[in-house]
């Protein structure tokens, strides 16, 4: 690892949430076993696999409690070094039944918008996936026969929330167990200018005239299933960096880009920011509001759209009351901004996901 930083290679970390399932496999293995392990390796999506080790173990008479540590990479963000615990145990007379839950320093939801429900942990669904996982794997044999408690803790979750935007989304208590792929990437703007750049230039060199940006791994997988015939070298993760992405595409004499993305990074495009990062930039709700009411949203609707808690908040209150031609105009807002990023030089369509890959809306000047 040492050599590959010295060639300028940032090393990349594990989320919250692979960090949680770690600490929680390595209690389960020692509350089966009674004995502590010093490291455990867990699934991650896509097939992939984390090795992590474990900080501390302890074994009770009736619950173990593991810690391991946050490493955020080389690019690491305010968890990065936090202890993120498990403790186990069994509930008798419940077989099959797993329960997972947050405890001290893990997030409570308290406003909608998140796709999460409301007084529940702030445990996202990835995550959530990976614990159910990792107690069917661990603890199968006991399974059959009792349940399953998990309750994930960070010691000094509350004081790390304060420096998160966890307060302002309402998630009370503590930070989030977040994670879509299990790994943190390092978004050093140096390091990842270079990687889009070097990405466009293969996919040139392929033969490629046309990228496919997205916004992370997961827009990139449903983006996967619109344009099912291009060579996996058109994709191109952007990022937050949007409008770096559509300049180096012109300059680069790519002849076409399909930016492809979630409400909350399109409208923030939409907005003209060229770079999207949650903690350089926030949505604006006025701009939302504004959108809405150019589709004749009625008044009620429009301001509920000002007091929303998120972006993804304000797309929900937009379905649900059915306003017409929102995501459109978004979309071609979108491609307005772009456009002028690229200066004119390049074709351009615009693709809004709903959470579940769902197509929203498509935007091109021909469309």
């Amino acid at each position: 690892m040492e050599e590959k930083r010295k060639k300028g290679i940032l090393r990349t970390g594990y989320t919250t949430g692979t960090t949680a399932t770690a600490a929680t496999k390595a209690a389960l293995l020692a509350l089966v076993t009674g004995r502590p392990v010093e490291q455990v390796t867990v699934s991650l999506p896509k097939g992939r696999a984390a090795t992590l080790k474990i900080a501390w173990t302890k074994i009770e008479d009736d619950k173990t409690t593991c810690a391991a540590i946050k490493d955020g990479g080389d690019d690491p963000d305010v968890t990065h070094g936090a202890e993120i615990c498990s403790t186990v145990s069994f509930i008798d007379g419940n077989p099959g039944v797993i329960n997972i839950d947050g405890g001290k320093g893990v997030g409570r939801v308290t406003k909608p918008g998140l796709g999460l429900e409301m007084g529940r942990a702030a445990i996202n669904p990835t995550p959530m996936k990976m614990l159910m996982q990792v107690v069917d794997e661990a603890a199968h044999e006991q399974l059959k026969t009792k349940g399953v408690k998990v309750v994930i803790w960070v010691p000094k979750g509350e004081e790390l929330a304060i420096k998160t935007d966890n307060p302002r989304l309402g998630i009370v208590g503590g930070i989030s167990i977040l994670g879509t792929t299990g790994i943190v990437l390092p978004y050093s703007t140096a390091s990842f200018a270079a990687a889009i750049r070097q990405s466009l230039d293969v996919a040139i060199a392929m033969g490629a005239d046309t990228a496919i940006l997205t916004t992370g791994g997961r827009s990139e997988d449903f983006a996967r299933a619109v344009f099912p015939d291009l060579p996996e070298h058109s994709f191109v993760q952007m990022g937050d960096f949007a409008g770096y992405s559509v300049d180096q595409c012109a300059r680069k004499n790519i002849k076409k880009a399909v930016i492809a993305g979630f409400i909350g990074k399109l409208t923030k495009m939409a907005m003209g920011i060229k770079q999207t990062h949650v903690r350089g930039s926030h949505v604006s709700l006025d701009f939302m509001a504004g959108l809405a009411e150019q589709c004749g949203a009625p008044a009620s609707v429009i301001a509920e759209i000002r007091q929303a808690n998120t972006a993804r908040h304000a797309g929900e209150i937009v379905a649900k009351n059915n306003i017409s031609g929102f995501s459109d105009l978004l979309c071609k807002k979108v491609y307005e901004q772009m456009r002028e990023h690229s200066k004119g030089q390049l074709a351009l369509e615009i693709v809004m996901f709903d959470f579940d890959g769902k197509v929203l809306a498509r935007y091109s000047p021909s469309s």
